[in-house]
């Protein structure tokens, strides 16, 4: 209903502004990400916005980027994950990181942030494959984005940790299949 807005910053109290659009005030709660970038009190900004109408309230959702929006309305659609929890995940994760923890299947980065236990880490990571980031838009990045998953498991699987595994991958040719990527990654690790 309410898709953008455009007006003056009268207060700031995280995770909260108010939004002071030709004398109404509206109260929009923010992820930190956006909270960090919004201009000074007083100054004018504009903040697309996520309207979500509940039994005992009316609440109003900010963001600063398109991106943002976008992954907490996919967020929002996962059993289990309400505006809040949506909020929280992208206040501890930037859009690029929840894609990266997604596409590598990197359970360990959610469960860091606040209010996200291992199930649910599990089930964003299930819910959110091949749904976030326009790199995996395309079927070339999706096929070697499930293969970089693949040889990341394997790697933690034989007691590699995420950030060595992570180290590992990178070194390797995107394009690179499964089983040679574990070998090359392995031959990497043992140095």
């Amino acid at each position: 209903m309410i898709g953008r807005l455009t007006g003056v910053i009268a207060e700031k109290s995280p995770p909260q502004v108010l939004i002071d659009v030709n004398g109404v005030g509206y109260e929009v709660d923010v992820p930190m990400s956006s909270f960090y970038n919004l201009p000074a009190l007083g100054e004018r900004t504009t903040l697309l916005t996520h309207f979500v109408v509940r039994e005992d309230a009316q609440l109003l959702y900010g963001f600063l980027t398109h991106e943002e929006r976008a992954t907490f309305r996919q967020l929002i659609r996962i059993s289990g994950v309400g505006p809040r929890t949506a909020l929280s995940i992208l206040s501890g994760l930037s859009v690029g990181e929840l894609s990266q923890a997604v596409m590598q299947q990197q359970a360990g980065r959610l469960v860091k942030v606040p209010g996200i236990g291992k199930k649910t880490a599990e089930r964003l990571l299930l819910e959110l494959k091949g749904k976030l980031g326009p790199d995996l838009a395309t079927p070339g990045a999706a096929v070697a984005s499930d293969a970089q998953a693949d040889i990341v498991q394997a790697l933690m699987a034989l007691g590699y940790n995420e950030r060595e595994a992570a180290a590992a991958l990178k070194a390797l040719p995107p394009d690179i299949g499964v089983s040679e990527g574990i070998k090359q990654a392995l031959k990497a690790l043992s140095r």
